[in-house]
């Protein structure tokens, strides 16, 4: 194996996808990310383009008839980026920006995720442009039903399972269930994680991702003499991942200074009431306006003078024009692909240690595990086993990254995506081709 301290290859491998994507784009980062892992491994072209191409995908049109009989229609994807480690695994997003080329990039990126903390899944991931915050409860679920019904053919239990993602959430994966179930002729739990308690979820799920994030921190601040509760932490991103992070952070002793949503920041820098904070959310629907804090903007809230700083609202937000600026010696990704390959040199040039997100936010995939196997054999777990299954994989993992960063003098990207993309490569070749 040789060595690289950077997040870029010197010399790219010759293959380069046709097509290719946007610059700074989600599929951008995600295929120079597998280029500098395809490098450092030494893999040839074939199997590097093997690697970076989906194995199936799928383009679907969804036409809605609104509550006032109004007809439109959305488009849906369902990428199945790689299968060689078992079923597709992936969330499902709701979200007015949805493309195929972004469903690329983030099954691409579980793909690597599952592998890291070793679990039996591929990759997958599904969308559709919609903006959820425009269109009644009754109208999302026609949308859902008539999108389940669309890749039918594409997803199942021992196939490709669903999840939450942006924009949808317990009672869109019942919906995902019931119409599967309906018509498949019976009920099946296990073609989707992240459901509701009575329809067959798992505890813990809602706040798997946060934890994860926390552990992972508490595992990488470990390693430099600290404890959670010498830190202070700023969030961007106030939603499903962030909000449950704060929370978490917040009751291990961390100082959690600003966060922030879409409509803008707050700050405190003696640190945030984090369950008044909550309350203010679930009552005003911001953060914006939280008494006994001044406003920052999401650009600002980048730049501050913190210890550790969680982006986990969307990607590529640490760019080429912001990851200079941050002054955090600690970014751990929250979200999917919040630093382009750009914003990834600059950190590394500053110091700047990043825990990826194929190992940060991968709590949530592991409880979906969890969840996907208590469905298949009908016996749940207690949320206390549930926290401990969680804790240990999540710190074994961040272990082995680590291990092989130090040991190879690599960044914890890089280690941790040699250590994915490894596994899957290993799992293709042991299979074979067919025919």
């Amino acid at each position: 194996m040789t060595t690289t301290t950077t997040s870029t290859p010197s010399s790219p491998p010759s293959f380069a996808p046709s097509g290719s994507p946007v610059e700074g784009s989600a599929l951008a980062t995600a295929h120079a990310q597998l280029a500098t892992a395809a490098e450092i491994l030494g893999y040839d072209e074939g199997l590097h383009r093997m690697l970076a191409t989906p194995r199936r995908e799928i383009h679907v049109a969804v036409p809605l008839r609104r509550d006032t009989g109004e007809t439109v229609l959305f488009h849906g994807f369902r990428v199945q980026h790689n299968v060689s480690l078992g079923p597709g695994k992936g969330g499902l997003r709701y979200h007015p920006s949805v493309d195929v080329d972004e469903v690329r990039a983030l099954a691409m990126w579980m793909t690597w995720k599952c592998a890291v903390v070793n679990l039996p899944y591929g990759g997958a991931k599904g969308g559709v442009a919609i903006d959820p915050r425009g269109y009644s409860q009754a109208e999302l679920e026609r949308v859902t039903r008539r999108y389940t019904s669309e890749i039918m053919p594409m997803i199942g239990p021992d196939t490709d399972i669903m999840a939450p993602d942006m924009g949808t959430d317990a009672q869109t994966m019942a919906w995902v269930m019931d119409t599967y179930s309906v018509n498949r002729g019976y009920t099946i739990p296990a073609v989707v994680t992240g459901k509701p308690l009575a329809v067959g979820g798992s505890l813990g799920r809602g706040t798997a991702t946060s934890a994860g994030i926390v552990h992972v921190t508490s595992a990488a601040l470990a390693e430099a003499g600290m404890a959670l509760s010498d830190v202070s932490v700023a969030i961007q991103g106030f939603g499903k991942v962030g909000s449950h992070a704060a929370e978490i952070f917040a009751a291990r002793g961390s100082r959690v200074v600003a966060v922030s949503d879409q409509y803008g920041g707050i700050r405190n820098d003696d640190g945030l009431d984090v369950p008044r904070l909550m309350e203010h959310v679930q009552r005003t629907g911001s953060v914006v306006d939280f008494a006994d804090a001044d406003r920052v903007s999401n650009t600002e809230l980048l730049a501050l003078d913190v210890d550790v700083l969680v982006p986990a609202a969307i990607e590529g937000v640490l760019d080429e024009n912001t990851a200079g600026s941050v002054k955090a010696r600690w970014v751990v990704e929250g979200a999917n692909g919040p630093t382009t390959a750009a914003g990834d040199a600059l950190l590394a040039k500053n110091d700047v240690t990043v825990v990826p997100d194929v190992l940060a936010n991968a709590g949530g995939v592991v409880v979906s595990y969890f969840e996907w196997v208590q469905a298949n054999q009908t016996y749940w777990w207690t949320e206390q086993e549930i926290a401990d299954k969680l804790e240990h994989r999540m710190i074994t993992a961040y272990a082995e990254v680590s291990a092989l960063a130090q040991r190879e003098h690599l960044s914890l990207r890089d280690a941790a995506l040699v250590i994915g993309v490894k596994r899957v490569a290993e799992a293709h070749q042991i299979r074979g081709l067919y025919p």
